[in-house]
């Protein structure tokens, strides 16, 4: 049984005529009989009362018109839910980001749920190292990263662009200096991160091709536990200018200008390159764009060439 033959056998019963019914489908009468005798056939019962002129059911056919009504109410109800989907009035839309990444996604989570209140968004916290697997594996259909992947599967879209930032406390003695050399970084004690990345081994490398020291006292596991290490005056910190926003408005820490390690930081969105984006997705894509428009730097939307 299909759900044609079902539309077939419920418009005779309802139109209790194989001619209306024929002229309802918009098909011919031999058409609605053959579909009928095959139905019959396949279940191996008669439906219709053929002495009838009425088109009356048989037993068989009362117990089959009630579950051919549902089938075919779960084929509206079906389309209905597909339908408000594509109007984005359900749905979910899975993310990774890391720790660092994550800070850039709520303005645009923000934006997105205003515009789509009933999507349910999941961001889950990942190294940065592995998002590229979740993504390829269909567990995420975004991940957020601070540098471009190789894997030629990943599509890669530029949509902030950040810096490295040398953050103190405003009482230490560096504070009211605005800019400073790596050279007298020497003597100062770093809370470092306790993740290795590869903006890490880029700061490592840029002071020993100055030749001075790096003195790494501490290592915390969070770069909000870095900053508050700082704040406490325990030390100095390079850190995402993304992540210290709020310290730096409110006079918490203050950063400073150091040219040997002025590093621009690009953020992209990543997805598969083949994928059939959800509608949740290609919306929230929409917003990003849209917001970069809006907002402008250090919002962007630059796909990276050759993806």
């Amino acid at each position: 049984m299909d759900l044609v033959q079902m539309e077939t056998f419920l418009a005779v019963a309802e139109e209790r005529s194989f001619s209306r019914a024929a002229s309802r489908l918009h098909r011919t009468q031999p058409a609605v009989s053959q579909a009928i005798a095959k139905l019959e056939g396949e279940i191996g019962e008669v439906l219709f009362d053929r002495s009838s002129r009425d088109g009356t059911l048989t037993d068989a056919g009362e117990v089959l018109r009630e579950y051919a009504a549902k089938m075919l109410n779960l084929r509206n109800e079906a389309s209905g839910a597909l339908s408000e989907l594509r109007s984005l009035h359900h749905g979910r839309l899975n993310l990774a980001a890391n720790e660092y990444t994550s800070l850039y996604l709520l303005p645009l989570l923000d934006e997105f749920r205003r515009q789509n209140p009933r999507i349910k968004l999941a961001v889950q916290r990942t190294l940065a190292s592995r998002i590229p697997d979740e993504v390829l594996i269909h567990s995420v259909e975004f991940g957020v990263l601070s540098f471009r992947p190789d894997d030629s599967q990943i599509r890669s879209i530029v949509v902030y662009r950040d810096e490295l930032a040398l953050v103190v406390n405003p009482r230490h003695p560096l504070a009211g200096a605005g800019k400073v050399s790596i050279r007298q970084l020497g003597t100062q004690n770093f809370i470092a991160h306790n993740i290795p990345s590869p903006q890490r081994q880029k700061v490592i490398q840029t002071f020993k091709k100055h030749k001075t020291p790096l003195h790494m006292g501490v290592e915390l596991p969070s770069l909000e536990a870095i900053k508050r290490f700082v704040e406490m005056g325990n030390g100095v910190a390079l850190v995402p200018r993304l992540t210290a926003v709020p310290e730096l408005a409110s006079g918490a820490l203050v950063m400073l200008e150091v040219p040997e390690l002025q590093t621009e930081r690009k953020l992209r969105l990543v997805y598969r390159k083949q994928a059939n984006l959800s509608h949740a997705a290609t919306a929230f894509l929409k917003v990003v764009e849209s917001y970069a428009a809006t907002h402008g730097d250090p919002y962007c939307f630059h796909p990276d060439r050759g993806v």
